[in-house]
Parts: structure tokens; sequence; C-alpha cells
């Protein structure tokens, strides 16, 4: 790492720098063989991939319950639960060789994570991981689908916070009505890592809406 690349991975990950060292690693020695990552982003993963996945924990509470909706390589997954050992936090992943790779990062780095092979659309998945706090993406799918995946995981107002980039507040324009049906409420752009990243990680972050008979019950007792 370059001086400039090291003081930012310490300011993001403190005393768990180290991890955070070691799964770039990793991923430098067999993300494109395996099929994780493109030949084009070895030479960047620290700003691209791991920092600008890091930063994201700016964003959720302490303790939080999180799941990782098709972690893949691990992002966002890995890097926040190596920042933010508080986490509950499970990475949820389709793809057998994905799932495999996952598992060997979590145990190599001794990480308190769960991984889980299945799609968030699944029912025993959605069963196994409901009331979630807090569902990640990246780079899965738009957002009318990933509202529609991922909503079902969180308990009424927790986040589905999904890295985008240029496109988030386009996504949230054209499909606000899909994420409304959705059970989705007061879509937003956010951004983290302004002082830590040249580009910051840009977010759609969606709230799930409380069930009506919750409302109704809430507005009668407020009469």
């Amino acid at each position: 790492m370059t001086g400039e690349v090291d003081a930012r991975v310490e300011r993001v990950f403190g005393e768990h720098s180290a991890k955070a060292v070691e799964f770039t690693a990793m991923l430098t020695e067999h993300g494109v063989e395996r099929g994780l990552i493109g030949p084009r982003e070895v030479d960047r993963l620290w700003e691209r991939h791991v920092l600008n996945s890091a930063v994201v924990a700016e964003l959720l509470p302490q303790g939080s319950k999180v799941v990782d909706v098709g972690s893949g390589a691990g992002l966002p997954g890995i890097p926040l639960a190596i920042a933010r050992p508080d986490l509950e936090l499970v990475l949820l992943e389709p793809m057998a060789r994905r799932v495999a790779w996952l598992a060997e990062v979590v145990d190599a780095l001794g990480l308190q994570v769960e991984v889980v092979r299945g799609r968030a659309e699944e029912g025993p998945v959605r069963k196994r991981l409901a009331d979630r706090d807090v569902v990640t993406a990246r780079a899965v799918a738009p957002l009318e689908r990933l509202a529609g995946w991922c909503l079902p995981l969180l308990r009424p107002g927790g986040h589905l916070v999904a890295l985008k980039g240029e496109s988030a507040q386009e996504e949230i324009d054209r499909d606000a009505e899909a994420v409304r049906r959705a059970g989705g409420v007061r879509p937003r752009v956010a951004s983290c890592g302004g002082d830590v990243l040249d580009v910051p990680t840009t977010l759609v972050v969606v709230e799930r809406a409380e069930p009506a008979a919750r409302k109704d019950r809430r507005a009668r007792k407020a009469r």
C-alpha cells in the first residue's frame, strides 16, 4: 500500500486494519481466477471496493442486524464486518463457489459472520432472515427488483441500503411506484466516505413502511 492508502485504511478500520489488509490480499491473489472480480479491478481494490464498502458503516446503528444480499466477493459485507464487529451480519449468496469463498474468508479472518446460500426472494430465506434492521446490496440489480427482494427481509422501520453511483436519483425517480408497492417509503440518496474517498460512496436508502394494521392501531391510541 502507499502511505496515503495506508493512512485511509487506518482511519476506516482502526485496530482491525490488519484484517482489511489480509482480505484485500486474498482478493488480489484469488479474485480474478475465481471469478470474483475483473482483471482491471486488482489495482483499484482499496479505493473502489474495500474502502468504498467499509464507509457504509457510517449509516449503520450500533449492533444492527444486517443482511448483505448477493454478497459475491464479500462486498460490502466483509469490509463492514471488519470495520464494525458489533454488527450481527449475514452474507447471503446463491452461487456455491462464491459461498465457498465467503466461508474461507470468514474462517481465515476469524469473523463472527454467518454465510447463507440462497436468494432473498426465496420463502425459506425470508423466513430465516426476517426482521433485520438493515439490508445491504452492491451491484446486484436495479432498485425496482432490489426493493421487491430485500424489503421483506426488514423489520418495519428498517432500511435497505443499496450502493449505487451516479444513477441513484434516476433509479429513485424511475422506480418510485415499484418501491412503494414493495412496502418502501422515503427513498433518498445518501453519500458516505467524503472525508476518506476521492469519490464518495453513493447509496439509495429506502425505509420499510409499517403495516397498515399497525398504523391504524397507533392512530387509535393517539386519539
